[in-house]
């Protein structure tokens, strides 16, 4: 009887141990997504009320958390009865992801100068009933933007431990799940609250010039320009991440470019299938359109 629950504290410790590794190798494998998802919901949380970012980004949060409890399970079941499937969406997810990078680079190149944006009248202040209403409206964007990216990090994790057990699996990508949530809103939070924290901290220097005051004016100047680096950084990741894809889950691309380090090899495989999707899915806008005329 002892040795049995011995024996069983030992699965229990080597399931743990698995566990923990794999996870480490799955939220590396997932890095670039992660990179993607800070940049969108740090933008998208800015832009209220000081005292509304916290509510907002507090409701996309609890959004991203039912995102992933109903995809999690459909994953799992994936995984269990039909794992091709796993790799299918995998490659799929990678040439959205490689779209994606590309149409933002497309975007910085040629079009970051058009003005789109609405213009907003100054004459009239908003209602209440209006803000939220314009919250609403920004929160469920975020929240289905986060689904796809969602998508994208349980089948990456997914894919990392499809050779495992299906507990190491389940808790793996649960835990990995879990962190990217809890670890993406957290650093956020921080980000949309760092220029309040510096003007607290000008207000507490009374003016004088000292540590206090510049520190407070470099957290509020710099707020800008870290959610610009996190895009930028996003970018890459996401083209990087995508070719990582493209060779591991693709035979004959497996020693395609292989006199290059991995990273670089990586970068110009997903920026090469970004290309050609980018190309594609205009094309195909542009029949359809036809068509409709």
């Amino acid at each position: 009887m002892a040795s049995g629950f011995f024996v069983l504290l030992d699965d229990i410790a080597s399931l743990m141990d698995s566990v923990v590794s794999m996870s480490k190798v799955a939220t590396k494998k997932t890095a670039g997504i992660l990179g993607d998802d800070l940049a969108v919901n740090a933008e998208k949380a800015t832009g209220f009320v000081s005292n509304r970012e916290l509510p907002v980004l507090w409701a996309i949060a609890k959004g991203s958390f039912v995102n992933k409890l109903i995809i999690l399970p459909i994953a799992f079941l994936l995984s269990a009865f039909l794992p091709i499937a796993v790799v299918i969406i995998l490659v799929l997810g990678g040439l959205f992801l490689a779209y994606e990078g590309v149409e933002k680079i497309v975007h910085y190149l040629f079009h970051r100068h058009d003005k789109n944006d609405e213009v907003i009248s100054t004459d009239s202040v908003p209602s209440k009933e209006e803000i939220l209403e314009i919250e609403k409206t920004k929160i469920k964007s975020a929240i289905t933007t986060d689904f796809i990216l969602s998508v994208e990090i349980v089948i990456i994790a997914l894919g990392t431990v499809l050779e495992q057990s299906l507990a190491v699996q389940i808790m793996t990508v649960s835990v990995v799940a879990i962190l990217a949530t809890v670890g993406v809103y957290g650093i956020v939070a921080l980000i949309v609250r760092m220029d309040d924290f510096g003007l607290q901290l000008i207000k507490y220097s009374k003016g004088q010039k000292g540590f206090s005051y510049t520190f407070g004016s470099f957290l509020v100047k710099s707020l800008p320009w870290v959610i610009k680096s996190f895009t930028v950084i996003g970018t890459i990741a996401l083209l990087i991440v995508a070719g990582g894809i493209f060779t591991h889950k693709i035979d004959f691309l497996h020693g395609f470019l292989h006199q290059l380090p991995a990273i670089i090899q990586e970068f110009t495989i997903g920026l090469l299938f970004g290309i050609l999707v980018f190309f594609l899915v205009k094309l195909v806008t542009k029949v359809y359109q036809l068509i409709k005329k």
